[in-house]
């Protein structure tokens, strides 16, 4: 992921170890906005998505993104999204898990594990099976200059 902060021009550098939000800090050209990047990676054959915690449901900042790193295809991919999409998204789907029963027909049992999948098919309402597509790449976020709002 600094790597490609740099390719882009981008002044960016790993947070302080234990940095409760962040793992980059990332700043514009000019300087004049600065952003925190939290980033998770998806490794081969592992699972069908990335590991978030119980904090990502209320961990929303203006400046605060995701990188998730997908390893899993030929080309690696990178997807930049909000905090705020990520807590909406990691709320709705572990409700949807909670709501859902085991396999072997028993009710899920809370835990603090939660998890960003790249498709949910229909079990979340109003998140298509592509809706991370909307994210791949958007490197623009980053620098993008905050609303005044």
């Amino acid at each position: 992921i600094l790597y490609q902060l740099h390719r882009r021009h981008l002044l960016a550098a790993q947070a302080p170890p234990n940095a409760y939000a962040a793992d980059i800090l990332v700043f514009s050209p000019s300087m004049s906005v600065g952003s925190m990047v939290q980033v998770k990676t998806r490794t081969i054959g592992r699972d069908q998505g990335w590991h978030f915690a119980e904090k990502h449901e209320k961990l929303v900042h203006p400046r605060l993104f995701y990188a998730l790193l997908d390893l899993e295809p030929p080309v690696p991919a990178i997807f930049i999204l909000p905090s705020s999409v990520v807590a909406d998204v990691v709320t709705r789907s572990h409700r949807t898990w909670l709501a859902t029963p085991s396999v072997s027909g028993r009710p899920h049992r809370d835990n603090p594990v939660r998890r960003v999948r790249p498709d949910y098919g229909s079990l979340i309402p109003n998140l298509p099976p592509t809706w991370l597509e909307d994210y791949r790449d958007r490197w623009d976020y980053l620098t993008a200059e905050p609303d005044p709002a």
